[in-house]
C-alpha cells in the first residue's frame, strides 16, 4: 500500500511541504527484508533459515498535523492507498487506534484522513493508528493490518512560565559586583526540540540599575557594590522570561523577585549626646545608678552588641551594660563628698563587641560621651577623727578624775555646726570612764585594775548640738597599763616526798611562781629561804635562774619516826619596780623507800602506792570474782526450782496418779502399783486433824452420812458438820487453783449412761450395788481394816425409807 498526500494552499501550505519532507526522508520505496517479517504462516512453512526478496504491500510514513488549526472545514492529514486498489471501488479503507472515528476520520472510498478537531501539542504530541484494506463484499482483510503515527506539528502558542514564583532572595550588604543572589528557572511547554519555541532568555525589567540576570542561565547578581542596609534593606524586582531565543514575535513571562539586604558590622556605635548630666546626693549609698545612657548603632542583631567602658573620671564611679537594653549604667563606686567635689566629669567609651575586620577601614567602632555627675549636698552627721576609732593607754593606778585621752569630731557641712559628746553605757555598764560634753576629753570615774580587766571598749557618740538626729558614733578602746602591785606567789601548795635514806645533795623539788602583774620587760624573779629558816641544816634552796626553784637535801639519815614532816619557807622577790616578795611554805614528807627508791609509806598514810598489782594477779582477781558471781546465781536457780517442783506437786490433781492395770494387784500390801499416799491422805483435812469421829463421816458421800444418821437429831447434826467440812474443802482447793494463775483449771465434767442390759459381763458401775434388790453383800469389807473403811462406807446397806426421807 501506497500512501499519498494531499493538502490545500493557505497558511499552512510552508508547514505541510516541511512536514512533506520529513516524510520524504522515510522515503517511499521498496524495501528489503526477511520472509520472517511477512505474515506468521508464510514464516512458518520457510522456516527460519530461508530469505526472499519481496515487494513490501503497505508503505508507511509518519503523517504531520499542524496543532490550533483554526479552518472551518475538516484538515486534510494524508491518504492511504494499496496496490490493489485498482480503483473499481471493491476496496474499503477502515482506521482504528487513538482518535479513531472521532479526531479522525477517514474516507472508505478514497482512504483520504481528515483531523475533525483542533489539536493541541502541548497535550497529546501524537496519535498512534492502525489502518486496514477490507473487501468491500466479503469484508475480509486484503492485507494484514499496519500501525502509522500521526504527530501533531508544533508551533509557537506557549508563552514562558515561573513555576516557582515569586521568589525571595537575599545578599549582605556592601557585597561586590557580580555576586550571586538566586538562580531563577522558567519553563515553556513547546517543543524544545523543535525550532526556537522553548528557547528561554531572561532579562530584568524593573531593578536593573542594582541587580542583573544572566540571559541564559536565569543567576541573578549584584550590579553595584555600595548596597546598603541602612539606606534600603529590600529591592523588588521584575524578571522576564522571552522564548524563541528573544527573536522578534517570541511569548514572554514575567515574575517577582524580593531581594532582601542582610546587615554586616559597618557601622560603629554613636552616642546621641556628647554629654549627658545627672545629679546625686552625696549620701548615696555604693552601687546606687547614677544615670543611663545609650550610644546607637544602625547595624541590627549582634551587630549592635557593645560593651561600655570609662576612660576618665572612674575614681568613684563605675559603668556596667544592662544586656537587654544595652545601656550604660553609671554607678556609684565610691562615697561622695559634697565638700571634697562637687562636679564629677565620667568620660564613657562605647565599643562594639563584634568587628568585622573587612570594615575596620570605615571607622574606629567606638565612640565617647561625657557623664557630668553634681553632687548636691546633705545634711550629714558628725566625722571622728581617726575615722576608724581611738587607741588611748592609761596606768592601772592613775587616780580617779585624771585625763585618758581626748577624741575629735568635727561637722562635715559647709555650716560647720557644733558637736555634742556622749559614752554609750551599754559599753560601759560601770561608769568608769567619763567625757566633757564640748571637748570630748575623757576622765576616769572609778579606779583601774589591770588584773581585773586590762582593756576597756567603749563607744563615743557626736551629735550635732541643734540636731541630734544627725549622730555618729566611733569606737574607743583603752588600754590598762600595768602596774607592779601584785607579789609573786607559788603555783601551787607545793608538797615533796624524800626517802629515809636520802643521799645529800639530792634535789627533791622544783617550784615555780605565779605574778598576776605582766612587767613589759618580763618576769624575774629571785628564790631564798625565809630569814627564819636561815638556820636551816636539813635543806637547801638552789636559784635556776630561770624563775623555777630546786630544793636538795643538805644530810642524810632522815628518821620518819623522829620527824615525818618538815616545812620549809620560801621568800619570792619579784623584779619591780617597786619590787614585791611574798613567802610560802614547802612541806616536806619523810616516807619509808624500797631498795630501788620508791616510796612504801609516809608515817600512817601512805603518800604513793609502794606496790602495784601486776596485770597477771590483777586478772585472777578478775576471775575469782567471777566464778563466785556465776555460783551464787548457780544456788539460786537451783533453789527456785526446787520451790516451784514442790508447788507444782502440792497442787498436782489427784486424777494424774490413777493407773490403768489390768491384773488385780497384790491388795494392801501392794505398794508398787501406785502411790498409796495419795488415797491415804486425799481427804486428810488439817482443820479437822482434833475431830475424832468425824474423820469417817466427812470421808464419806452426803448421801451415806444420810443414811447412816438418818432417824437421830444427832446424825443430822453429824450430816450438817459434814456437809459444811465438804464445802470448806472445795472452796480452798477453788481459792488455790484461782490464786495460782500458772496452773490451768482441772474443772471436768462427768457423764455416765447406762450401758445396756445384753451384755454378758453386766454393768462395772458401782450405782446399782446401792439398790435394795442386789443380791451381793459388801459387808465384809468392813474387816478389811481401816485402809479400806471409806470404801466399806460407800457400799454399807441402808434403809431404803430412810433414804428417802
Amino acid at each position: 500500500m501506497k500512501m499519498a498526500l494531499f493538502w490545500t494552499t493557505g497558511p499552512w501550505t510552508l508547514l505541510a511541504a516541511l512536514g512533506f519532507l520529513s516524510c520524504c526522508n522515510f522515503g517511499w520505496c521498496e524495501t528489503s527484508r526477511t520472509s520472517g517479517s511477512t505474515t506468521g504462516e508464510r514464516n512458518q512453512e520457510q522456516g527460519p533459515s530461508s530469505l526472499e526478496r519481496v515487494k513490501r504491500g503497505w508503505v508507511w510514513n509518519q503523517f504531520f498535523v499542524v496543532e490550533e488549526y483554526t479552518g472551518t472545514e475538516p484538515l486534510y492529514v494524508g491518504k492511504i492507498h494499496t496496490d490493489s486498489d485498482e480503483g473499481e471501488g471493491n476496496i474499503k479503507y477502515t482506521i482504528s487506534g487513538e482518535g479513531a472515528g472521532s479526531i479522525f476520520i477517514i474516507d472508505e472510498l478514497t482512504g483520504d484522513i481528515h483531523a475533525t478537531e483542533r489539536l493541541d501539542r502541548e497535550e497529546k504530541a501524537f496519535y498512534t493508528l492502525r489502518a486496514q484494506a477490507r473487501d468491500r463484499l466479503s469484508n475480509d482483510p486484503l492485507e494484514p493490518e499496519s500501525e502509522f503515527v500521526i504527530k501533531v506539528q508544533d508551533i509557537n502558542d506557549s508563552e514562558p512560565k515561573f513555576l516557582e514564583g515569586p521568589y525571595i532572595g537575599s545578599v549582605a550588604e556592601l557585597s561586590p559586583i557580580g555576586t550571586s543572589v538566586m538562580k531563577v528557572t522558567a519553563s515553556d511547554a513547546d517543543d524544545p526540540t523543535y525550532g526556537s519555541s522553548a528557547r528561554v532568555v531572561y532579562s530584568v525589567l524593573d531593578g536593573e540599575r542594582f541587580f542583573t540576570v544572566d540571559k541564559h542561565t536565569g543567576i541573578i547578581m549584584t550590579a553595584v557594590a555600595d548596597l546598603d542596609r541602612e539606606t534600603q534593606d529590600r529591592y523588588e524586582l521584575v524578571v522576564k522570561a522571552t522564548d524563541m531565543a528573544g527573536q522578534m514575535g517570541g511569548l514572554s513571562g514575567s515574575t517577582t523577585v524580593t531581594i532582601v539586604i542582610t546587615d554586616v558590622n559597618d557601622n560603629p556605635p554613636r552616642f546621641p549626646q556628647k554629654m549627658y548630666q545627672y545629679s546625686v546626693s552625696e549620701g548615696a549609698a555604693l552601687g546606687t545608678p547614677v544615670g543611663r545612657v545609650i550610644a546607637t548603632d544602625a547595624d541590627m542583631g549582634e551587630n549592635t552588641d557593645m560593651s561600655y567602658l570609662i576612660k576618665e573620671g572612674g575614681d568613684h564611679f563605675k559603668v556596667t551594660t544592662d544586656v537587654e537594653t544595652q545601656e550604660a549604667i553609671v554607678v556609684i563606686k565610691k562615697p561622695l563628698d559634697f565638700e571634697s567635689k562637687r562636679t564629677h566629669n565620667v568620660v564613657v567609651e562605647a565599643v562594639n563587641k563584634h568587628v568585622d575586620p573587612r570594615f575596620l577601614n570605615l571607622d574606629t567602632f567606638r565612640d565617647q560621651t561625657i557623664v557630668r555627675v553634681s553632687v548636691s549636698d546633705i545634711d550629714e552627721p558628725p566625722i571622728f577623727h581617726p575615722a576608724e576609732g581611738a587607741i588611748m593607754e592609761v596606768q592601772e593606778d592613775t587616780k580617779v578624775g585624771a585625763l585618758v585621752g581626748i577624741v575629735t569630731a568635727r561637722d562635715p557641712d559647709v555650716k560647720n555646726k557644733p558637736v555634742r559628746f556622749s559614752i554609750d553605757r551599754t559599753t560601759d555598764q560601770e561608769m568608769i570612764f567619763h567625757i566633757d560634753p564640748d571637748s570630748g576629753a575623757i576622765t576616769l570615774s572609778k579606779t583601774l585594775d589591770r588584773e581585773t580587766a586590762g582593756w576597756h571598749n567603749i563607744s563615743v557618740k557626736a551629735v550635732e548640738a541643734d540636731n541630734h538626729t544627725m549622730a555618729s558614733h566611733s569606737a574607743v578602746s583603752i588600754r590598762i597599763l600595768d602596774v607592779n602591785d601584785n607579789p609573786p606567789e607559788l603555783a601551787t601548795p607545793y608538797e615533796a616526798s624524800i626517802c629515809e635514806d636520802a643521799k645529800p645533795g639530792q634535789l627533791i623539788h622544783t617550784i615555780s611562781v605565779v605574778d598576776r602583774d605582766e612587767p613589759q620587760s618580763g618576769h624575774r624573779f629571785y628564790f631564798t629561804l625565809a630569814p627564819e629558816a636561815s638556820s636551816n641544816r636539813h635543806f637547801t634552796l638552789w636559784d635556776v635562774k630561770d624563775n623555777t626553784a630546786g630544793i636538795r637535801t643538805q644530810r642524810s639519815g632522815f628518821n620518819r619516826h623522829e620527824q615525818n614532816v618538815y616545812f620549809l619557807p620560801i621568800l619570792v622577790v619579784d623584779s619591780g619596780p617597786p619590787s614585791l616578795s611574798s613567802t610560802g611554805t614547802l612541806t616536806i614528807h619523810v616516807c619509808g623507800c624500797d631498795t630501788e627508791g620508791a616510796i612504801q609509806s609516809c608515817n600512817a598514810t601512805a603518800y604513793v602506792m609502794s606496790a602495784a598489782l601486776s596485770p597477771g594477779a590483777l586478772i585472777a582477781l578478775l576471775v575469782c570474782m567471777l566464778i563466785l558471781i556465776v555460783l551464787v546465781l548457780l544456788i539460786l536457780t537451783l533453789k527456785r526450782h526446787r520451790k516451784g517442783q514442790r508447788m507444782a506437786e502440792d497442787e498436782e490433781d489427784m486424777r494424774d496418779n490413777v493407773i490403768k492395770y489390768n491384773d488385780e494387784g497384790g491388795g494392801e500390801q501392794d505398794t508398787q502399783a501406785y502411790d498409796m499416799s495419795a488415797l491415804r491422805n486425799l481427804y486428810d483435812f488439817p482443820e479437822a486433824k482434833n475431830c475424832e469421829s468425824g474423820a469417817d463421816i466427812r470421808s464419806l458421800p452426803q448421801w451415806v452420812q444420810a443414811s447412816r444418821v438418818a432417824g437421830g437429831a444427832e446424825g443430822a447434826t453429824a450430816a450438817m458438820a459434814d456437809f459444811s467440812l465438804f464445802k470448806g474443802y472445795i472452796r480452798k482447793k477453788v481459792e488455790q487453783a484461782d490464786a495460782d494463775l500458772s496452773v490451768p483449771p482441772y474443772d471436768s465434767f462427768q457423764t455416765y449412761a447406762f450401758e445396756g442390759t445384753s451384755s454378758p459381763a453386766l454393768s462395772l458401775s458401782s450405782i446399782h450395788t446401792l439398790s435394795t434388790t442386789s443380791e451381793q453383800d459388801f459387808s465384809y469389807l468392813s474387816d478389811w481394816g481401816p485402809r479400806f473403811r471409806q470404801l466399806a462406807g460407800y457400799y454399807a446397806p441402808g434403809n431404803p425409807e430412810e433414804e428417802g426421807s
